[in-house]
């Protein structure tokens, strides 16, 4: 059933240039939280545990041969979580033992091979039932968020370099390409920020550079899914933030969500304009009618769109999801 209200593309605090930067980093550090919290019998997983759980059952067994790029990707968001937890599945399977010497951990910038001692090629070499690789990447570049996430799993890298998701480097996804692997684009919390020419300018480099594409968003525009959902994340805010300020060793998580309660606040009303911006699948599909892409509508056929919803806390938590592949024997 379509919502009642109509999207409407509002601003986002967050996404002011006149937003204190020390104030968005905690922002997104809230958001990363509530990507990757699991809290036991309030929550049956966490959402970034949930999509990697359904990037897994949506492409299957061909899921190893794809490299899994976040063309939005902040300050690292769910990507390093998603990674972890789709890499898991993947081993639990018997057909999946494998070995990750092979694989490259640092930075790629767009026209070289990185400064790892790993080497391109010995990439290019690993065997097919290897971990399945995440890339991060952003207009903005997150260097020492993404340098620290990638330390910590060899199957994580990122490019250093400002990538525009409407224009993807050929350097970026052509080195995949070269050694057979399939792209995938990530769109985590992100695809409702892009207003209809950009997200169509998006869709269209993504069908005509890549293999598939999923959006993820934790809001939907719904009274339930939207306004109660992010009430309820503002309260979370509220018990949360003390242990945050000693984990974080940030003083200032408290004063500015209690004394002068700036980051609640932001969080909650941007929860609120985000909820109005999301998109329906329907409403992804008519953009990719009519995005532009060579081909037209014959290209479009081409590639098949899943959709859903699927809940991680009873009963407001729910990830609106879209994956969309290239359907088998196209080009």
């Amino acid at each position: 059933m379509a919502p009642l209200v109509p999207r409407m593309h509002l601003f986002e605090i967050d996404d002011q240039t006149w937003f204190p930067s020390f104030l968005r980093a905690r922002v997104q550090a809230a958001l990363t939280v509530a990507w990757t919290t699991h809290v036991p019998i309030l929550q049956s997983s966490s959402p970034a545990q949930l999509a990697a759980r359904l990037l897994s059952s949506n492409l299957g067994t061909t899921v190893r041969d794809y490299v899994f790029i976040d063309f939005c990707a902040g300050g690292g968001g769910p990507t390093p979580s998603i990674e972890k937890h789709l890499n898991q599945v993947i081993e639990s399977t018997p057909s999946s033992s494998t070995s990750t010497s092979a694989l490259c951990n640092g930075p790629i910038a767009n026209g070289s091979t990185g400064t790892n001692s790993n080497s391109y090629a010995a990439v290019a070499a690993a065997p097919p039932n290897r971990p399945v690789r995440f890339v991060l990447t952003d207009l903005h570049p997150h260097v020492d968020d993404w340098k620290k996430a990638a330390s910590a799993s060899p199957n994580l890298s990122y490019i250093p370099d400002s990538v525009d998701a409407a224009h993807a480097p050929a350097g970026l996804v052509g080195r995949y390409k070269s050694e057979g692997t399939k792209v995938f684009r990530l769109f985590n919390l992100a695809f409702h920020h892009f207003d209809d020419p950009l997200a169509k300018a998006i869709l269209k480099n993504t069908l005509e550079t890549s293999d598939g594409f999923g959006i993820f968003e934790l809001q939907e525009r719904t009274f339930l899914g939207g306004f109660v959902t992010l009430l309820l994340f503002g309260a979370g805010i509220l018990l949360a933030a003390p242990y945050y300020a000693i984990k974080w060793r940030s003083p200032a998580t408290l004063l500015f969500t209690y004394l002068i309660p700036i980051l609640p606040s932001v969080l909650v009303f941007d929860g609120w304009m985000s909820a109005l911006r999301t998109r329906t699948p329907e409403e992804v599909e008519a953009l990719l009618r009519t995005c532009g892409v060579e081909g037209g509508e014959e290209e479009v056929k081409r590639w098949e769109v899943r959709s859903g919803r699927a809940s991680f806390m009873w009963p407001v938590g729910n990830l609106n999801w879209i994956i969309c592949v290239k359907r088998e024997g196209s080009a």
